[in-house]
């Protein structure tokens, strides 16, 4: 963490927006896409240490798909770093790279093969707000949105 981008997307499961084809633009014109790997039991703790060594980058979330990795399978939202990072480039328009990323770990194919359905849906998002609209479709929208 001693060299951070100065701008760029924070990959924070806890952000609030989510990362879509509003952010498209920004991260095509250099933008870095930045993810920690850590345990969700530390998380907060160890975003707060980037936000404050890094205030430009902009937090973003994830939509929903199943994790696929060993500690989490099927448990939505629950990804490893990787999985995070797959998701987030198929948004950017990326999915060769994602599938690159996957090929080394025993889940990354499992993991496309699963969310298949709702990455393709997703990666067809006009927007944002169409995108989070669109993961209601694959996923229990939960009562206190």
């Amino acid at each position: 963490m001693r060299s951070l981008p100065r701008r760029g997307v924070l990959l924070d499961p806890l952000a609030g927006n989510i990362l879509g084809p509003d952010d498209l633009h920004s991260m095509k014109r250099g933008g870095a896409l930045v993810a920690l790997d850590c345990s969700w039991k530390t998380c907060d703790s160890s975003f707060q240490d980037i936000k404050q060594k890094s205030p430009k980058l902009t937090p973003r979330t994830l939509p929903l798909v199943l994790a696929a990795n060993e500690v989490s399978w099927g448990k939505p939202g629950r990804l490893s770093t990787v999985e995070a990072l797959a998701v987030c480039l198929i948004l950017l328009g990326e999915k060769e790279q994602a599938e690159q990323i996957l090929e080394p770990f025993r889940f990354g194919e499992q993991f496309l093969q699963l969310n298949e359905e709702p990455l393709e849906a997703y990666a067809l998002a006009k927007s944002n707000q169409e995108l989070i609209e669109l993961q209601w479709e694959f996923f229990d929208k939960p009562e206190k949105l």
